[in-house]
């Protein structure tokens, strides 16, 4: 079994959640590759120094992590761009279902990086709809001094945007909005126990 690494931007995270965290979605027109890379650090970069500095990614880079058997992924060449540990594969646009296929387990996600332009995933239900990425933090921050379970609701109904801003939320800074470093820290453990106590399958990125 190998481990493989992909950094994605907020819309192919989007499209990744709504397949269980199970596939990755398929390839656009101009898109005739697919490309993940052999190691962490190479997939840090990208998601880093570029994903965050392009709309098209939302601004946020992710690096997920999954495993592939070794006898499916000898069917590609592992081909070197740059330096020595810019190791990645080249799988076809068409052959990326069954490359699906073969991921072994879920796809995970190890660690994102955000740049100035990041808005988040735009709830589309209950209290936080419509509201961006901090906002959505700040309700919920608010939510849990009035009502634990509307909290716990709120998490459990908003999952998806939960999952996808968990990671930003756990970063930023909220001191200038009156949110302390402490109870940023507390709202974001009192999220993961919402999800648990909601019995959410796909577990929160850690942090």
């Amino acid at each position: 079994m190998t481990t493989l690494f992909r950094p994605v931007g907020l819309q192919e995270l989007s499209l990744i959640w709504d397949s269980g965290m199970r596939e990755f979605p398929p390839r656009l027109p101009h898109q005739p590759i697919f490309y993940p890379v052999a190691n962490v650090g190479y997939a840090t970069q990208i998601a880093r120094d570029w994903n965050t500095k392009d709309e098209g990614s939302g601004f946020a880079g992710y690096v997920t992590q999954f495993a592939i058997p070794d006898s499916y992924l000898k069917k590609f060449e592992p081909h070197t761009v740059g330096s020595s540990s810019h190791v990645e594969y080249w799988i076809p646009a068409e052959q990326l279902s069954a490359f699906n296929t073969s991921l072994q387990g879920a796809i995970s996600v190890d660690s994102a990086y955000f740049g100035d332009g990041f808005k988040g995933y735009v709830s589309r239900s209950s209290i936080c709809r419509g509201k961006e990425v901090v906002s959505q933090f700040v309700t919920l921050s608010k939510t849990w001094d009035y009502s634990r379970t509307d909290f716990v609701c709120e998490v459990s109904t908003n999952r998806k945007a939960v999952f996808l801003n968990f990671l930003f939320w756990a970063q930023f800074d909220f001191t200038p909005l009156g949110i302390k470093m402490a109870w940023r820290d507390a709202v974001i453990q009192r999220i993961k126990e919402a999800w648990d106590f909601s019995h959410i399958e796909i577990p929160l990125p850690s942090l």
